[in-house]
C-alpha cells in the first residue's frame, strides 16, 4: 500500500508537469525517446506482424471481420470515428489500471506508440482480436485462476500471437502462446505428424501457466517474467550483468534483444486498449463461436474432419478452428490416450447420435478410396551424414521439409554432419477389404434428437439432455442406469463437463 500511495504522488506530480509542458510546448508528443525506441519499426515489428496474421483468418461470422455497430454505451461517436487525447488522458487512465495491477504499467513514448497502432494504424484487426478474445480469454482466466497467477497475463497472448491458434513465427514458435518446440516438450506439448499440442488451446494454455510459475520464481518480478518469456531467461541474466547488475525491466532494456525492446511495452498498450475499447470507438468483429458455444467429446476411432463434415453439415474451416491442434485434419486415435473432438454445442446431440454411422461412414469413403490409415507413431533420431540435407530426409521418413523444422526449432537449411533430428514415424497398415457389395453413402443420413424413432444409432441409445444442478448420479438414478455405463457410452474420462443443455447418452432402448 504505501508503494502504491508513493506511485500515486509520483504521478500526480508527473501530471502536473506534464500539463505545464503541454502548455508551454505547440507539440502534444514527448520531446525525447527512450534509448533503441523508433515508431518506424512498429511497421516490421513482431508484435504488429502477429496482428496482420490476421487479415486473412477466416473465424468471423459475414466475412472476414464484419463489424457490428451498436450504440457506444459511454459516448455519441460516428462509427467511423477514431478519438485523439492528450498524454495526460492517457496517464491519467494507464495510473488508474496501474493502482490494480500487479504489473508496473507505466506510460511512456514507447508504450504510446503501440497503443496509437492498435487504435488508429490497425483498427479493423484489432476488432478481430476482440472478437476471439471472446472465445479464447474465458479459458485463459479460468487457467490463470488455477494457477494463482495474475489474471493480466491473459493478454500476453495478443502479443505473441494476436489470439491466432494457428500462428507461427520467423523462428518456428508455435500457437496462442507461440511455444518454442524445445519448450513446448518440456512442458508436456507434444509434436507429430498429425497432432502439434502448441496449438491445442487448453494444453497450451495450462503448459504457458506453468512456464510463468517458473519464471516468477527465477525473477521474483512479473515484468521481468514477461521479457524471460520473450526472449528467455538466459538473455535476462545477461542483460542483468550487462546493466551493472540492475534488476527491474527498464534498467535492462537497452541490453535486451530489439524484440524484448518492444515486447513489454507492447503488453502494457494492450492492458489499456482492451481496458478502453469504449473510449476509442472499437468494435468487436462477429466471432463465429464464443467460448460458451462449443463443447467437447472423446472420439473412439480415428476420424477425419471430412467425415465429420459431411454428417453433420459443418464446414471443415470451422472444424479446423474448433480444433487447431490437428495438422493434416485428421484425428487420431492412439491407446492409453484421449483423443478430444471441439464441436459447436448445437451438433454435439447429433454427433452422439450419429456417432457409430460418421465412423462407418470414414471407413466406406478409405475402401473406396483404396487408402490406408495410420496406426501408431514412433519417434527416431536420425544422425546427419555428409552431404545430407532437409529434402532427402524428408523424403526418406515420408514428412515434409516444415515438420523437420518444427520437431528440431530449425530456421536454415543448412545441416552439419553429425547433427542428431528428431524424426515421427507414423507405422500404416492397408485397410482389410469386406466382402459383398461396397456400402453405400445413402447410409450417412442423419439421425436428429428429434427423430429418435429412426433405425440405425437412434434404437441403440436413449439420449438425455442435461439440466442445471445436474450430476452423473441424479442423472443415473432418473434413467435406471448407473455412473459406469454412463461414462462408458460417453467417453468419459477423469474430466467432462455437464453443462446445463449438454445431450448425452444413459443407456440402450
Amino acid at each position: 500500500m504505501v508503494v502504491k500511495l508513493k506511485s500515486f504522488f509520483r504521478n500526480t506530480i508527473s501530471f502536473a508537469g506534464t500539463f505545464l509542458l503541454l502548455l508551454l510546448c505547440s507539440t502534444k508528443s514527448f520531446s525525447q525517446s527512450p534509448v533503441g525506441y523508433s515508431p518506424e519499426t512498429l511497421q516490421d515489428d513482431p508484435i504488429a506482424a502477429a496482428l496482420d496474421s490476421l487479415i486473412n483468418l477466416n473465424l468471423f461470422e459475414k466475412g472476414y471481420a464484419k463489424i457490428s455497430y451498436p450504440k457506444n454505451p459511454k459516448y455519441n461517436f460516428p462509427h467511423d470515428s477514431i478519438p485523439r487525447y492528450d498524454d495526460l488522458v492517457y496517464e491519467l487512465r494507464m495510473a488508474k489500471l496501474d493502482a490494480v495491477s500487479p504489473f508496473d504499467l507505466q506510460y511512456n513514448p514507447v508504450v504510446k506508440g503501440y497503443i496509437e497502432m492498435y487504435t488508429k494504424r490497425k483498427r479493423e484487426l484489432v476488432a478481430r482480436v476482440m472478437a476471439l478474445s471472446q472465445f479464447y480469454f474465458p479459458m485463459f482466466e479460468e487457467q490463470l485462476d488455477k494457477y494463482n497467477l495474475p489474471l493480466e497475463l491473459k493478454y500476453l497472448a495478443i502479443c505473441e500471437s494476436a489470439l491466432n491458434p494457428v500462428a507461427k513465427s520467423h523462428a518456428g514458435a508455435m500457437g496462442l502462446w507461440q511455444f518454442m518446440y524445445p519448450t513446448g516438450k518440456i512442458y508436456g506439448l507434444k509434436v507429430s505428424s498429425y497432432v502439434d499440442e502448441r496449438c491445442d488451446p487448453y494444453k497450451s494454455t495450462a503448459a504457458a501457466c506453468e512456464y510463468f510459475q517458473y519464471l516468477y520464481g527465477l525473477f521474483g518480478d512479473w515484468q521481468m517474467v514477461l521479457a524471460a518469456y520473450n526472449c528467455g531467461p538466459g538473455n535476462i541474466n545477461k542483460a542483468i550483468r550487462r546493466s551493472g547488475g540492475k534488476k527491474t525491466y527498464w534498467e535492462i532494456r537497452p541490453f535486451l534483444p530489439k524484440e524484448t525492446q518492444g515486447y513489454v511495452p507492447a503488453f502494457i498498450a494492450v492492458n489499456y486498449v482492451m481496458s478502453y475499447t469504449a473510449e476509442h470507438n472499437l468494435y468487436s468483429a462477429i466471432p463465429k463461436k464464443t467460448f460458451l458455444q462449443v463443447d467437447t467429446v472423446s472420439v473412439k476411432k480415428q476420424i477425419s474432419f471430412h467425415q465429420i463434415a459431411s454428417v453433420l453439415d459443418i464446414s471443415e474451416d470451422e472444424l479446423q478452428y474448433l480444433n487447431p491442434s490437428y495438422r493434416k485434419q485428421v484425428i487420431p486415435v492412439v491407446a492409453d490416450e484421449q483423443s478430444i473432438l471441439t464441436l459447436p454445442s448445437n451438433k454435439m446431440g447429433a454427433f452422439i447420435l450419429n456417432e457409430d454411422k460418421i465412423y462407418d461412414f470414414y471407413r466406406a469413403d478409405t475402401l473406396n478410396r483404396e487408402s490406408i490409415i495410420a496406426t501408431q507413431e514412433t519417434m527416431k533420431i536420425h544422425t546427419v551424414k555428409t552431404g545430407e540435407h532437409l529434402n532427402n530426409i524428408a523424403k526418406r521418413y515420408g514428412c515434409t521439409v516444415a515438420d523437420i523444422k518444427s520437431w528440431n526449432s530449425i530456421t536454415t537449411n543448412t545441416l552439419k554432419p553429425g547433427k542428431k533430428l528428431t524424426i515421427y514415424i507414423y507405422g500404416k497398415k492397408p485397410l482389410e477389404k469386406t466382402t459383398g457389395p461396397t456400402p453405400e453413402k445413402k447410409t450417412t443420413t442423419l439421425v436428429t434428437a428429434e427423430n429418435n424413432t429412426s433405425k440405425n444409432t437412434a434404437e441403440k441409445y436413449k439420449i438425455y439432455t442435461v439440466q442445471k444442478g445436474d450430476s452423473l448420479y441424479k442423472i443415473a438414478q432418473k434413467n435406471k442406469t448407473t455412473v459406469d455405463e454412463i461414462k462408458r457410452l460417453n467417453n468419459f474420462g477423469e474430466k467432462y463437463s455437464l453443462l446445463p443443455g449438454k445431450k448425452i447418452k444413459v443407456g440402450t432402448l
